[in-house]
């Protein structure tokens, strides 16, 4: 498998996969109003979805392994295609669209190991930090897409043709998903290899980064509209801020293979001032709607591929391991995020929802920064030189 097929099929695979649940944060609003939810409604729709995703982690990972990148590939993009469709055609209630939606979260997990799997037997280390950046572009890219929905789709012929939209585009990405499986020697990893306690903070640092990270794809239209923006003006507001995140995580990527250390740290810094934009969205007003939209995706949410690319680099004897650890607490914030603004939200208002979001943002580039002590004081206790980091 070339470089090139190999990253357009795992940027292909993970977009389609997770975008059914962007999809409902996108056209919420529209959805809401025919079935009969809230912000809390919607924020317990988005948790339960990746509270499903964690669960199908284990298993999931064992399935890719088992079978290869391209029959799991095939097998969660078809998954994704199937529930749009039944969405589109028999999400009748607000409960009957809750268990039809959580079937696409094995679709997400399926999806995007298969990627992480394409690009582990595809790419050369040199090119890695590029290719990770890419492959997360999934995220803003499906944002992308369910914000571009709303003024093209869901108010003109309807919410629910915007999933038939959906499925059909999931059909279309089969054409570039991988053709052939490409093994590779896995190394032993003796103990004590793993800094695992280094991990752990890192893994609760991504945590708290993308609970609060997530609120922006799913609440940011409602919360406009809430404020007094026209539905379609919100609608283009998210898509401004995808393209900033797809912008911003190919820069990372494209920076990251061309410094020698320092990734954990550059996230660090993003979540950083990634947080102060998120607190601008509690500001009433366009600008800082604006501002607060650039600043939280271009760094608050452009973030993961430039950690998971920092955390193989510095476990190179386990890095499937090693990523699993962060990766487990991506999936945590992404269950727990939701539910608490939705909460927050639909009882205090969404100003005092975004506030909280922008603290915990800034409370997790503060753990980055000591996961990162914890990884170079682990390096240099076993080796002559600290690993970049």
């Amino acid at each position: 498998m070339s470089v090139v097929r190999g990253v357009v099929a795992a940027l292909a695979t993970t977009t389609v996969t997770v975008l059914p649940v962007f999809l409902t944060g996108g056209l919420a609003v529209q959805i809401g109003a025919e079935l009969g939810f809230d912000p809390a409604g919607l924020g317990l729709i988005v948790a339960l979805f990746f509270g499903v995703s964690a669960l199908a982690s284990l298993p999931g990972g064992w399935l890719v392994e088992r079978y290869g990148p391209v029959a799991t590939s095939r097998i969660g993009v078809l998954g994704a295609a199937a529930t749009m469709l039944c969405v589109a055609a028999f999400a009748r209630s607000y409960v009957s669209f809750v268990a039809i939606l959580l079937c696409a979260a094995w679709c997400n997990v399926i999806g995007q190991l298969a990627a992480n799997l394409t690009l582990a037997h595809a790419i050369p280390p040199g090119r890695l930090g590029m290719s990770f950046g890419i492959k997360q572009c999934a995220i803003p890219l499906a944002t992308l897409l369910a914000g571009a929905s709303v003024p093209a789709i869901a108010l003109t012929a309807g919410w629910r043709w915007a999933y038939v939209a959906g499925a059909a585009l999931a059909l279309a990405a089969l054409t570039v998903g991988p053709r052939a499986d490409v093994g590779r020697t896995r190394g032993v990893v003796t103990p004590g290899e793993r800094a695992t306690a280094a991990l752990a903070v890192l893994g609760l640092a991504a945590g708290l980064a993308a609970a609060s990270a997530s609120a922006l794809g799913i609440f940011l239209v409602a919360s406009a509209v809430d404020d007094g923006v026209d539905p379609g003006t919100a609608g283009l507001v998210l898509t401004l801020g995808s393209v900033i995140g797809l912008a911003v995580r190919l820069l990372h990527g494209w920076l990251a293979d061309r410094r020698s250390g320092g990734h954990i740290a550059v996230v660090a810094g993003s979540l950083l001032l990634g947080g102060f934009g998120v607190a601008l969205l509690a500001v009433p007003g366009t600008v800082p709607l604006l501002a607060g939209t650039v600043l939280g995706y271009g760094l608050g949410w452009a973030w993961p591929g430039l950690l998971q690319f920092a955390v193989v680099r510095l476990n190179p004897s386990a890095p499937a391991a090693a990523s699993a650890i962060v990766q487990t607490g991506v999936y945590a914030g992404g269950f727990g995020g939701p539910v608490g603004f939705g909460l927050l939200a639909a009882h205090t208002g969404f100003t005092t929802a975004w506030l909280a979001a922008a603290a915990v943002m800034i409370g997790a580039a503060g753990l980055m920064v000591l996961g990162r002590r914890m990884l170079v004081a682990h390096r240099l206790a076993r080796e002559p030189v600290p690993a970049a980091a």
